[in-house]
């Protein structure tokens, strides 16, 4: 029953290290690290000594004395991902890309011109080691959920086909962390209750989960624990939020840190949504803090936004909100900032002044009015002039720098 199991999950392995060790020969086989004061990536040779990406730079010397630095090479990471992915394109249409890095792709309609799954997913793998130089895991299951544990399984890059007849005996095995929509806080609680494997989150009553991780959540995992995933692969997702983090390193809980950087962060998000005409009406906040432990706080606004100043403050706000409901937290690693419920909203609509509270922050107010204004001028400098063209002096003058956006799942990826 092999052919039923048509999806793959295609992972470069440890893709922005092994991309920096193609670029500088010299670098092969020595650990090392993207980044400075944060690792952003690390190589398996550095990951050998328990260096992760969103490690402070310093601890990472700690544990690695002779760990290499290296700057990052984000265009040829863009460059590399792009062709990867087209890769898979030359043996199916299906490919759903959901990371620089990472993408499905469905190869049912093609076996009859390529061959099985199998002999596909080497072939993928023959052509990126010979054309790009890269080494590439891909895991071939019949549900996207299944595939993508099983590219996990199969790294450092290797190849895992996981048989119908015995998936359940695959994956109850295998250890919770893996499973996606599991982070290090899920685990732990669910560590608290004995459950450490796939297979006992699937016997674990319904009400104990919804207990502890929410009804959502236990609800979505219980059904991923028995390969219950109906999701398709799709070709054209439309992005239903929008969002940039910056890894902090070990940075003070003040002001003086977390305005600058949620600023260039709103800059980045508020930047992308004019550019697709798509403001949102919820702003969330994550503040994850020295253990790694994590915070969200959100709010669902009456009028979309799309204003870098707008979802500054209102950032800001939450961010606050978090540190004061946790005072005892001194340090931050982590900020991010999304924004959600997008919606196809190209016009502004012109607002009276009214004087009701946040008036200041409607896009159709005389002051919000002012700021689109601002924020398009900035928008089309930087789209004849490049990015650092223009900026806004708050951010531009601001120590803290975010994560660039292509390291946005890189700065926490595990795997």
């Amino acid at each position: 029953m092999e052919a039923t199991a048509t999806i793959l999950h295609a992972d470069l392995d440890a893709f922005c290290a092994s991309v920096e060790q193609l670029l500088d020969p010299s670098l092969r086989g020595k650990p090392i690290a993207v980044g400075g004061g944060v690792v952003l990536a690390a190589s398996y040779e550095a990951r050998a000594f328990g260096i992760r990406g969103g490690m402070p730079g310093r601890r990472a010397r700690e544990l690695c004395p002779q760990l290499i630095f290296v700057g990052g090479h984000f265009e040829d990471y863009q460059r590399l991902g792009d062709a990867a992915v087209k890769v898979l394109n030359d043996f199916t249409p299906l490919v759903e890309r959901i990371s620089i890095d990472e993408a499905f792709a469905d190869v049912a309609g093609c076996t009859h011109l390529f061959g099985s799954p199998a002999e596909i997913a080497r072939a993928i793998r023959r052509r990126v080691r010979a054309e790009l130089g890269l080494p590439i895991s891909i895991g071939v299951a019949r549900t996207k959920h299944l595939a993508k544990i099983a590219s996990q399984v199969a790294k450092p890059d290797g190849l895992v086909i996981v048989n119908p007849d015995t998936e359940l005996d695959f994956l109850h095995a295998l250890p919770v962390e893996l499973m996606w929509g599991v982070g290090p806080v899920s685990r732990a609680r669910l560590a608290e209750i004995g459950v450490r494997t796939i297979g006992e989150l699937a016997t674990t009553p319904g009400w104990s989960l919804e207990r502890l991780l929410g009804p959502a959540a236990s609800d979505k995992l219980a059904a991923l624990a028995w390969n219950s995933d109906p999701r398709p692969v799709k070709t054209h997702r439309r992005a239903r939020s929008a969002g940039a983090q910056s890894a902090l390193g070990r940075k003070p809980a003040e002001e003086r840190v977390f305005v600058p950087a949620l600023r260039h962060l709103a800059d980045r998000v508020a930047s992308r949504l004019r550019a697709k005409s798509r403001p949102g009406r919820t702003v969330t906040v994550r503040v994850r803090f020295a253990d790694l432990r994590a915070v969200t706080r959100s709010i669902t606004l009456d009028a979309p936004v799309s204003a870098t100043a707008i979802l500054a403050e209102i950032a800001e706000e939450l961010v606050r909100s978090v540190l004061a409901h946790h005072p005892d937290e001194k340090t931050i690693s982590l900020l991010a900032i999304s924004v959600s419920h997008l919606e196809k909203y190209p016009d502004v609509q012109l607002e009276f002044p009214f004087g009701l509270e946040g008036e200041e922050r409607r896009p159709g107010t005389k002051r919000g009015m002012a700021r689109w204004m601002a924020d398009h001028a900035v928008d089309m400098i930087r789209d004849r002039f490049g990015w650092e063209a223009v900026g806004y002096g708050s951010v531009a003058l601001a120590l803290s720098r975010s994560v660039p956006d292509a390291f946005r799942e890189l700065a926490e990826k595990d795997l």
